[in-house]
């Protein structure tokens, strides 16, 4: 039964006209490509996850300002270590202002400016992963307006070839309309996915994002720290 059926949708696809040829085609080019950036991303996501953790831990090792300074080299060319050198150059530059004024440690604005300065960072860092995610969303929406556009072009063929045999029975009707429905059928095959896809690398994020705040906590209460030691 399946392979009459699959036999069946081949040969409604190479009987369709070359318009509905054209949609299932793009309908496939954008499930590739929804596909493999999903597997990309995923594979990104779950790397980041792993370095996140490492820079907590990394973290929690730190006993001065030196080990904070090695454990940013250490983390080089990782998302947590990003974050903690980005946060240290700024925080660096405040210090040097504040000796000059002659104060050891940050006052409560100062403090106030490299906890938002971390959050800009972070924010641009997310920004980095939500890079692709419009595609994902824009590819769930569209595909079945697609799909839709090839059903009623197809329909549209199907009346023409009943008008040219001047019959309307089941026989002609029916190849006609089965046609007209593989290329709705395909456009929902993609978007189901892509917005599964979607809903899942959001969630994803979101956790990223959490896990970049609790670092972003876990580095102010350090550096307070160590700035009164």
């Amino acid at each position: 039964m399946s392979s009459f059926m699959g036999n069946s949708l081949w040969h409604l696809i190479a009987q369709s006209d070359a318009v509905c040829k054209g949609i299932l085609l793009l309908l496939l080019i954008l499930s590739i490509i929804s596909w493999a950036l999903f597997f990309y991303k995923l594979i990104m996501l779950n790397t980041k996850k792993r370095e996140l953790k490492q820079a907590h831990e990394q973290l929690n090792a730190v006993q001065n300002f030196d080990d904070l300074l090695s454990a940013g080299y250490r983390l080089n060319n990782t998302i947590g270590g990003h974050f903690i050198n980005r946060s240290l150059m700024f925080l660096k530059s405040l210090l040097e202002t504040a000796k000059v004024n002659g104060r050891a440690a940050l006052n409560h604005e100062e403090r106030e400016l490299v906890r938002d300065n971390s959050y800009q960072v972070i924010d641009e860092l997310v920004a980095q992963e939500e890079s692709y995610m419009p595609f994902f969303s824009a590819t769930a929406a569209a595909s079945p307006l697609i799909g839709l556009f090839g059903t009623v072009w197809g329909l549209v063929y199907a009346f023409v070839r009943i008008s040219e045999k001047q019959s309307a029975d089941i026989a002609t009707v029916a190849p006609g309309i089965a046609e007209a429905l593989i290329t709705t059928m395909a456009s929902l095959v993609i978007a189901i996915p892509a917005l599964v896809m979607f809903v899942y690398l959001n969630t994803k994020i979101k956790s990223l994002d959490q896990q970049l705040v609790s670092l972003l906590d876990k580095f102010m209460l350090l550096t307070n720290r160590l700035m009164h030691q």
